[in-house]
């Protein structure tokens, strides 16, 4: 298998938001509040990544987060702003089914799956979530699960066959 991760130099990624939690360490002299960011950036043409930073104050939280996606790029097959196959994956108490839908399906996915999908520049899916609904374990097993699909051209060379057959089965 090839290895799809991508350098972000020479890029133009958008970020999205994900989620922000205030986040509380009880010590002897009191409550000390921080903040955590989750985000994901994309070129909406198949680079997409995802970013945690944590910080006393909420913006620098979130530049962290930026800083972090555009360490994680990885590479994933969109074919005519769906993706190729129906593909499952599970991270931690999270699971995702991502399905291709066809030409202005739109993407049918919530919150933190919705994000990762259209950095990613996917326009049509169907997806489900099941188990946790923690938008952290949420956005890592989205991305497990668009790093496992396989375009056309991969299944051929992994077959041995030409493009032909693959796609006439």
């Amino acid at each position: 298998m090839s290895d799809k991760r991508v350098k972000a130099s020479d890029i133009e990624l958008v970020d999205k938001l994900v989620g922000i939690q205030r986040v509380t360490k009880v010590t002897k002299g009191g409550r000390t509040f921080s903040f955590s960011a989750i985000v994901v950036v994309g070129d909406g043409k198949g680079i997409v990544g995802h970013g945690l930073g944590k910080s006393q104050e909420v913006t620098s939280a979130i530049s962290k987060a930026i800083d972090a996606a555009k360490k994680n790029l990885v590479k994933i097959p969109v074919h005519k702003g769906t993706i190729p196959h129906e593909q499952s994956a599970k991270f931690s108490g999270s699971q995702v089914l991502i399905k291709p839908a066809s030409n202005g399906t739109g993407v049918k996915a919530g919150g933190a799956m919705r994000a990762v999908l259209e950095s990613a520049g996917v326009t049509d899916v169907l997806a489900k979530s099941k188990g946790s609904s923690n938008p952290h374990n949420l956005v890592k097993a989205t991305i497990k699960a668009l790093t496992e699909l396989r375009d056309a051209r991969a299944v051929a060379n992994q077959r041995g066959v030409n493009l032909e057959t693959v796609y006439n089965g």
